[in-house]
């Protein structure tokens, strides 16, 4: 078993997803002998006994690959991701991706939220994968999975090196985050829009301070994700906000849009993409069990909105976007649609990582349909 440094005191602990482990099998091989598709080898699991990180377990693995294929038959706004995490300590009621934590044979719910894979050898996988010949130089999206600025970003410190991979490889990349953290990489992120496009984004559902304990307990107010925004706008790089997810009967009121979008304007992104909670498995089950001890009684409501789906009818989400759009309006915030949303405009060059093919980009101020479809949703949280 490859043993990886620690620079505080930890204690080994048998890593629950038994089969990715060596007593299993020989490293880099799966029961039967099958070579394992994500890690390289048995990864070794450290529970720090430390105040910042209590409570929670660090995974740390050698990864096969770093840049991911999305599925063909989506219709997502990208089709490679780099995710340098499993699992995030935000701890977000609502999120998504809880369901991929059951692939590793940990649950949806407190595991995911606490026992985090970390792929210590992301960087150097993204520095060999752009270089590699088959590369196109196509447009890579982070934070579309897991944050990849949570808490165990400060601790690893995997981002800057992921971003001096893209720089150097002038390759086009986008993040989404939560993570004041980003901060710390504003120097890297600079240097790379000087050579490709850049898209930068900050997701803010709310700033109802209350609600944001309660639903998003891991993550770094709504005001400070806010003054991130102003910070990262303020050194020339334009950073966008998704305003998600807003919570049916919880942050949808035209009040509350309105108080939710004033701030956001404040903070001088270049757009606000609205996008209404989606509840698929894991973490449906998860939300639902939250709604049912903080808000009992909105729980018939959610089940008459979604039914059995995960998506609330395109009626509630096309009046919840043009209410946003109305707001943004008024207060001065320009709109782009997803795709536009995600990268760093740069008129009058060429795509640059993009193999010389111009990428056509309007402005953040046109626009764009008020419908956002379901896969695109999936994109963007």
């Amino acid at each position: 078993m490859r043993l990886l440094k620690s620079n505080c005191c930890s204690s080994l602990g048998r890593v629950r997803w038994a089969n990715l482990g060596d007593h299993a099998a020989a490293p880099g091989r799966g029961p039967g002998g099958a070579t394992l598709p994500l890690f390289e080898a048995g990864p070794v699991a450290r529970t720090f006994d430390t105040p910042a990180f209590r409570g929670m377990t660090f995974h740390e693995v050698r990864a096969r690959t770093i840049i991911n294929r999305v599925p063909p038959a989506s219709r997502m706004a990208f089709r490679w991701t780099i995710n340098p995490y499993r699992g995030c300590s935000h701890a977000c009621t609502y999120c998504f991706a809880r369901n991929t934590h059951t692939y590793l044979d940990l649950d949806a719910g407190l595991d995911f939220n606490s026992q985090i894979v970390v792929k210590v050898n992301a960087a150097e996988l993204a520095g060999r994968e752009l270089a590699a010949p088959r590369w196109q130089g196509e447009h890579v999206a982070m934070g579309t999975n897991v944050d990849c600025y949570q808490r165990a970003e400060g601790r690893y410190r995997l981002m800057p090196g992921i971003i001096a991979a893209l720089r150097d490889a002038a390759n086009p990349f986008s993040i989404l985050t939560k993570g004041t953290l980003i901060l710390r990489d504003l120097d890297l992120l600079a240097a790379a829009a000087e050579v490709t496009d850049v898209g930068l984004n900050v997701s803010v559902g709310c700033t109802e301070t209350e609600l944001w304990r309660s639903v998003e307990p891991g993550t770094p107010s709504p005001q400070r994700r806010l003054e991130a925004c102003a910070a990262i706008t303020g050194r020339g790089l334009r950073c966008g906000v998704l305003m998600a997810p807003v919570l049916p009967f919880l942050t949808d009121s035209p009040g509350q849009l309105a108080a939710t979008v004033r701030e956001i304007a404040a903070a001088g992104p270049a757009h606000v993409t609205p996008i209404v909670l989606h509840l698929r498995p894991g973490a449906r089950e998860w939300y639902l069990r939250w709604l049912g001890e903080q808000h009992p009684r909105l729980v018939p409501r959610y089940r008459e909105l979604y039914g059995t789906g995960a998506y609330a009818p395109r009626g509630y989400q096309r009046h919840i976007t043009e209410q946003v759009r109305q707001l943004a309006e008024r207060h001065g915030v320009g709109r782009a649609g997803p795709a536009q949303a995600r990268r760093l405009p740069r008129p009058g060059r060429a795509g640059a990582g993009t193999g010389g093919r111009a990428t056509a980009i309007q402005p953040a101020t046109a626009r764009q349909p008020a419908t956002v479809s379901q896969d695109v949703q999936l994109s963007l949280l």
